[in-house]
């Protein structure tokens, strides 16, 4: 029943919030915020389990999909969207669903969330395999949508994972690894797009980018997969290149220009000193680990 959920619940401390000034109202919600990552860390033991569920897949060559309604759709979608310019990735490599379609995202659709079919549809439209991972993200830990999406997967044989925001919810008894962050009641009540969607995000966070490190997406502390599609990325990436080799920006920009923009093979070839080609042959040996390639 939703009376029972923590994050349906009225929060005492806001009871006269159309009361409040401004300014305590922003001090209200400043101070609830603090909370959410005290929740978060409660949870890292799942989470990491998690992480290591997704590295698995995408080395097996499979995906991760979120899926979710309303504010957890959104989160997904964002979360997945970010990924192909930080990382480098395929846009197939992390995608999000969201109950009722792309135009979801700008406009609710009403019921879409209560149709467990609906995620069915929407996986069989990515054709979901037993290479993928699919991760439910639900607030209430409820949604009949993220249930009929797990559902499926589990038929499929593709590995499963939940995020939601209250303990012991439905959703994660049909995950392989459940994540439940309890930040508490929202200061306006049952809105979890507050709280319970700061917590979520950082949820996502944490998996999409220790995830693509565990693949070899990170060396150091640097991006050195990411897309140079403008020109203060051009400019990034050409500093990721100094920052990794201690080079000036001329040798950075001659070597970014030589690797044909790829970052990754850039540095390599100052580390290693070599050419193009066997750069890219030391980052396929090294599974596509920068640091790797120091030793291969």
């Amino acid at each position: 029943m939703l009376e029972n959920l923590s994050t349906e619940k009225r929060n005492h401390k806001t009871s006269n919030l159309d009361e409040m000034t401004t300014k305590q109202i922003l001090t209200a919600m400043n101070e609830e915020d603090h909370s959410v990552p005290t929740a978060v860390r409660n949870e890292i033991e799942n989470i990491e389990s998690l992480v290591l569920k997704v590295i698995e897949s995408f080395k097996k060559g499979g995906r991760l999909i979120y899926i979710g309604a309303g504010t957890s759709g959104r989160l997904g979608i964002l979360d997945a969207v970010e990924c192909p310019p930080t990382f480098g990735t395929e846009t197939e490599m992390v995608q999000g669903l969201i109950a009722g379609g792309l135009k979801a995202f700008t406009v609710a659709v009403e019921g879409a969330e209560d149709r467990e079919d609906f995620a069915v549809n929407d996986l069989k439209e990515v054709s979901l395999d037993d290479k993928d991972i699919v991760i439910g993200i639900a607030a209430s830990g409820r949604t009949p949508y993220v249930i009929g999406g797990l559902k499926y997967a589990k038929e499929v044989g593709a590995s499963t994972g939940s995020v939601a925001c209250n303990k012991n919810s439905e959703i994660s008894k049909f995950a392989e690894v459940s994540i439940e962050v309890v930040p508490g009641p929202e200061i306006l009540t049952g809105s979890t797009r507050l709280k319970a969607g700061t917590s979520q995000k950082l949820v996502l966070n944490m998996i999409s980018t220790a995830s693509m490190i565990g693949i070899g997406k990170v060396y150091k502390n640097l991006m050195v997969d990411m897309q140079s599609t403008n020109i203060k990325l051009i400019e990034r990436s050409k500093r990721i290149i100094m920052e990794a080799t201690d080079v000036d920006y001329e040798t950075a920009s001659k070597y970014y220009e030589q690797a044909n923009k790829n970052v990754k093979a850039a540095i390599v070839m100052i580390l290693v000193q070599c050419n193009y080609d066997d750069a890219l042959q030391k980052l396929k040996e090294a599974d596509g680990f920068v640091r790797k390639t120091l030793t291969v």
